[in-house]
């Protein structure tokens, strides 16, 4: 029998536990939340939006009450994304791997790596649970989203899954979502854009930034979301959310709309949650980081 509900009611660390606590096997998924304009009343006599499922956002599943596997509906779950985002694939050999071995499952794949010493076979599995348990992390602070969890509904039998105890993942979830609140309040709106400030080259100088902060800078432009941004580098939204802040602090980006985007209306009833038409951002790397931004900034 399938579990339906809202976040609102039922929060995702509820639902870890229950699905913990009862050994369930079986995938939770996530949807887009969209408002209807109507008013419903909950049980305790409130009113509140009524809200309906929108496109998939994210798929949670577990085998006897263990988390295994996860996917987030905007981020290329493919094995070379996530090795590449885990470091132990630079990004010129992940986009050869996904051009020649888009026909191969994630096992033969991985096989083909470990036995072309690519990586080794702790490198898969770590890859893969940190992949995962980033995602459930993220999903764990969300707050409206309509759910349903499909009792033994699995992954299909060539995706690689990789056990975890839930007790851990939702300990060190509930104190990630705690962490994360300030961002969310700085940052609640992940389809604004960046772009650089004026004289970008005298704010980077002595900057010493990481490979994810670089990766992010890199797609930096006006036309390209934050949320596309995120989906380019395989980021969960809490990672963005890090990274971005971080940049806006040290004053090396700043906000702005992307085109397409309205003004915020006065308040009033909303119809629909929608989102501006898209722009797909780049695909692939193919100059490097350092020298992308360069040329931006020569550019400004």
């Amino acid at each position: 029998m399938a579990l339906k509900g809202n976040l609102a009611d039922f929060s995702t660390t509820q639902i870890l536990n229950l699905i913990h606590l009862a050994r369930k096997t079986g995938t939770l998924r996530l949807f887009e939340p969209v408002l209807t304009g109507e008013m419903i009343t909950d049980g305790a006599g409130n009113k509140r939006p009524r809200i309906v499922a929108g496109k998939e956002r994210a798929s949670i599943a577990f085998r006897d009450g263990k988390l295994i596997l996860a996917a987030m509906g905007d981020q290329d779950g493919h094995l070379a994304n996530v090795l590449h985002k885990a470091g132990k694939l630079n990004t010129e050999q992940a986009r050869i791997i996904r051009e020649r071995g888009a026909k191969y499952s994630d096992k033969a794949l991985a096989l083909m790596l470990i036995n072309a010493n690519y990586v080794t076979q702790a490198d898969v599995v770590r890859s893969i649970k940190q992949h995962t348990v980033d995602i459930v992390y993220d999903v764990m602070t969300w707050d409206r989203e309509p759910f349903i969890f499909e009792e033994n509904l699995t992954p299909p039998p060539d995706r690689i899954t990789v056990p975890i105890d839930l007790k851990n993942v939702i300990i060190e979830g509930t104190r990630r979502a705690q962490e994360i609140k300030p961002l969310e309040e700085e940052l609640p709106n992940l389809d604004m854009a960046l772009k650089f400030p004026e004289a970008p080259g005298e704010k980077f100088r002595g900057i010493h930034l990481g490979v994810d902060e670089w990766r992010v800078v890199s797609y930096i432009n006006p036309k390209n979301s934050i949320r596309q941004i995120a989906k380019a580098c395989n980021m969960t939204d809490t990672e963005i959310r890090r990274i971005v802040y971080g940049l806006l602090q040290a004053g090396l980006v700043q906000l702005v709309r992307p085109p397409g985007m309205q003004a915020p209306a006065p308040q009033g009833p909303t119809v629909v949650a929608r989102r501006p038409t898209p722009i797909a951002p780049p695909t692939t790397v193919k100059r490097s980081v350092v020298e992308r931004l360069i040329a931006r900034i020569k550019e400004s």
